[in-house]
C-alpha cells in the first residue's frame, strides 16, 4: 500500500513542485531533479523492476540530458530545465519518451505564445506589486519551461506502468 502511494504522489507531486518554482522564481533547485532520480531509483528496486529495464531507463534519462544541455548551451533552456526533463524521462524510459517530447513541447510553445503575448500589455497596477509577477512580466526574461515539462509529464504519467501497478483497490472507500 505504501509503494502504490508512492508511485501515486512522489513523481506528480515533484513535477508540480518544479512547475511552481519555475513559475515563481524562474528556477528550478538541483534538489528537485535529485530528487526525482532518487525516487525513480527506490521505487524501481522496490517495484522489482529488472536491471536491463533500470538501464533502459537511465539511457532514456542520459539521451534526455545531452540533448537538453546542448539546448542549455545554446540559451534555449535553462539549466533547471534540462535535468528536469532528463529526471522526467528517466521514468518514462524510452517507451513515453516521445509522448512526453511531444506533449512538452507542445505545451511550452503554448506558454511561449501566451507569455509573448502577456508580455506586450501593461501590467495592472494591483498586479504590480508582485515580484513574480513582474519577473514573469519582463520582456527580458526568459520563459518558465519547466511548467511545460510538468505539465506534459502529469499528460503522460497515467498511461505508465508506475500507475498501471498500482492496485486502485486499496484506495476505494467502502
Amino acid at each position: 500500500m505504501i509503494l502504490d502511494i508512492a508511485r501515486l504522489l512522489l513523481f506528480p507531486a515533484l513535477m508540480a513542485f518544479a512547475a511552481a518554482s519555475d513559475l515563481f522564481t524562474m528556477t528550478i533547485s538541483n534538489r528537485v531533479s535529485l530528487a526525482l532520480a532518487a525516487g525513480f531509483l527506490v521505487l524501481a528496486l522496490l517495484s522489482g523492476m529488472g536491471p536491463y529495464d533500470i538501464a533502459t531507463h537511465v539511457g532514456a534519462g542520459a539521451s534526455v540530458l545531452a540533448v537538453a544541455f546542448a539546448c542549455f548551451a545554446m540559451g534555449w533552456i535553462g539549466g533547471g530545465d534540462a535535468k528536469v526533463a532528463a529526471a522526467a524521462a528517466l521514468w518514462f524510459g524510452f517507451g513515453h519518451l516521445l509522448d512526453y517530447l511531444l506533449y512538452a513541447s507542445l505545451f511550452g510553445g503554448v506558454l511561449t505564445l501566451l507569455l509573448l503575448q502577456f508580455r506586450q500589455w501593461p501590467l495592472p497596477y494591483a498586479l504590480a506589486g508582485q515580484a513574480w509577477l513582474l519577473r514573469l512580466h519582463a520582456k527580458e526574461s526568459g520563459i518558465p519551461y519547466g511548467v511545460a515539462l510538468a505539465i506534459g509529464a502529469l499528460m503522460i504519467y497515467p498511461d505508465t506502468d508506475w500507475i498501471r501497478v498500482v492496485d486502485l483497490a486499496h484506495f476505494a472507500v467502502p
